[in-house]
C-alpha cells in the first residue's frame, strides 16, 4: 500500500513516523549538514567569466549559456586549430560546455584535470591544512592524474568543493542508444570510482552497463554515461530527504540530454537519490528520452507515474533485501519523495533484480537488473524479465506497449 491508497488510520501512522526519522537526523546532522564551500571563488565560474571576456580572430565568443545549438553551431563555424586554441585558453569552460563536440570536452578537460592535479599537489604540503585536508588532497591529486589519461573521455569536470564529473563510455558522437546512469548520495569526485565494490560507483556502474548492452546485442551502437556532475547529498541526512539538491540537478541533466548529438534515443537509469533527479526532470526532459529507470528509490516526487508528466517509459527495480524499502514512501511539507515507485498502484513497469543484494548492487554483472537495464538500453523489450508480481508489466511487453 501507498501514500495515496492507505486507509487514514495507516496515513497517520506513516506521517508520524516520517516526522520521527526527520526530528532524528535534524538532532544528528542539523539542518546544514551539507554546507557549500561559500565566500570561495568557483574556479568554473572565473573561467566562465574569462570566456565571456574573450574573442577569437576579434570576434566576441557567444554566451556559454546560449542554447546549445547555437553553441555547437559556433564550434562548427571554427577549423579544429580554433577549436584547440579555445580548448587550451579555457579549458574548465569548453570542458562543461553543452554543444561543444565531445571531443573537444575531452581534451579541454584533460587540461583542466591537469591544473586542477597541479593546485591539489601544492595543497598536499600546505601547512594550513590539517593532515586530514592533506590526505585529501592527495587522494584528489591521484584521482586526477588517472582520469587525465588518453584513455578517458570526461564530458563534465568542476574541481569545486567535493566535485562534479561525468565520463562517456563508447563514441558518443556515432551511437545509435545513449544510456546515462545517475548515481545518488555520497557522490563525488573521490567516489565517482571505486576499486572496491566498484559496481557501486557511477563509473563500475557505467562500464557494467556498457559491457552488458554489447552482450545483449553485439552490433548495437551504444554509449553510457556516467552522469555525476551535479551536487549530490552527503550521507542519509535532512539534505536527502528534500528535493533541493535534486531540482539543481535536473537542471543539469535536461541541459546535458539537451546538448547530446544526434537525435538517438536516450535512456536513463537512475539509483537511489538519483531517481529523485530522474523524477524532478522528467517534465522538462526532450522527447528522445524514451525510458526512465529507477533502481532502489526513496521515490520520485510524485504518486503515480502518470503525474511525472513525461510520455517516458517508466520502470522500477527494487531486490529483497535493499533497506530503502523500509523508508517511509510519503511527503510531508516537503520531507520525503512521494510513492514507492515499485507498488502497484504507481504505475511503473516492475522488473525482476534477482541476484541483486542490497541497496547498491543492481549493476553487479550477472543480475537480472543489469541485464534488464541492458534490454531497455539497447531497445530489446521483449528480453525484459518482469517482477514475477507485475502482471501489468509483461502484458504491457507482450502486448508491444514498450516497443
Amino acid at each position: 500500500m501507498t501514500s495515496f491508497d492507505s486507509s487514514p488510520h495507516l496515513n497517520a501512522w506513516r506521517t508520524l513516523l516520517a516526522l520521527a526519522v526527520v526530528f532524528v537526523m535534524l538532532a544528528t546532522t542539523g539542518w546544514t549538514a551539507v554546507r557549500d564551500n561559500g565566500g570561495e571563488s568557483s574556479p568554473l565560474a572565473a573561467a566562465l567569466s574569462a570566456w565571456e571576456r574573450g574573442s577569437i580572430n576579434g570576434h566576441a565568443l557567444p554566451d556559454p549559456d546560449a542554447p546549445a545549438a547555437r553553441l555547437t553551431q559556433f564550434f562548427a563555424s571554427l577549423d579544429k586549430r580554433q577549436r584547440d586554441r579555445l580548448a587550451a585558453r579555457y579549458p574548465l569552460a569548453v570542458g562543461n560546455m553543452n554543444g561543444a563536440p565531445p571531443e573537444l570536452r575531452y581534451r579541454a578537460n584533460r587540461i583542466a584535470l591537469g591544473q586542477a592535479r597541479k593546485v591539489e599537489r601544492e595543497r598536499m604540503h600546505d601547512k594550513r591544512l590539517s593532515p586530514l585536508g592533506q590526505q585529501e588532497a592527495e587522494r584528489r591529486m591521484k584521482r586526477f592524474g588517472v582520469m587525465m589519461r588518453p584513455n578517458r573521455q570526461v564530458l563534465a569536470f568542476d574541481p569545486m568543493g567535493s566535485g562534479r564529473m561525468a565520463e562517456v563510455f563508447g563514441d558518443l558522437d556515432k551511437a545509435r542508444r545513449v544510456s546515462v546512469v545517475v548515481p545518488g548520495v555520497d557522490t563525488n569526485v573521490l567516489t565517482f570510482e571505486r576499486t572496491w565494490r566498484k559496481y557501486s560507483a557511477p563509473v563500475g556502474m557505467a562500464k557494467a552497463l556498457y559491457r552488458e548492452e554489447r552482450a545483449v546485442d553485439p552490433r548495437a551502437r551504444t554509449a553510457v554515461i556516467a552522469w555525476a556532475d551535479y551536487t549530490a547529498p552527503v550521507g542519509i541526512g535532512v539534505d536527502a530527504a528534500t528535493s533541493m539538491r535534486a531540482e539543481s540537478g535536473a537542471v543539469r541533466l535536461d541541459s546535458m540530454v539537451r546538448a547530446l548529438p544526434g537525435r538517438s534515443p536516450v535512456a536513463l537509469y537512475c539509483h537511489s537519490y538519483g531517481s529523485v533527479v530522474c523524477g524532478v526532470a522528467a517534465r522538462t526532459l526532450p522527447s528522445r528520452v524514451r525510458d526512465i529507470t529507477v533502481a532502489g528509490s526513496p521515490g520520485m516526487r510524485a504518486d503515480r507515474a502518470s503525474q511525472l508528466g513525461t510520455r517516458a517509459r517508466i520502470w522500477a527495480a527494487r531486490d529483497s533485501d535493499d533497506w530503502i524499502q523500509d523508508v517511509p514512501y510519503l511527503e510531508v511539507g516537503g520531507l520525503g519523495h512521494g510513492a514507492d515507485p515499485v507498488s502497484g498502484g504507481f504505475g511503473a513497469r516492475v522488473l525482476s533484480a534477482a541476484g541483486a543484494a542490497g541497496h547498491t548492487g543492481y549493476f553487479e554483472p550477472g543480475t537480472e537488473s543489469l541485464r534488464n537495464f541492458a534490454e531497455i538500453g539497447t531497445g530489446a523489450y521483449q528480453g525484459v524479465r518482469c517482477a514475477s508480481a507485475d502482471d501489468a508489466c509483461r502484458k504491457n511487453i507482450s502486448g508491444g506497449a514498450a516497443a
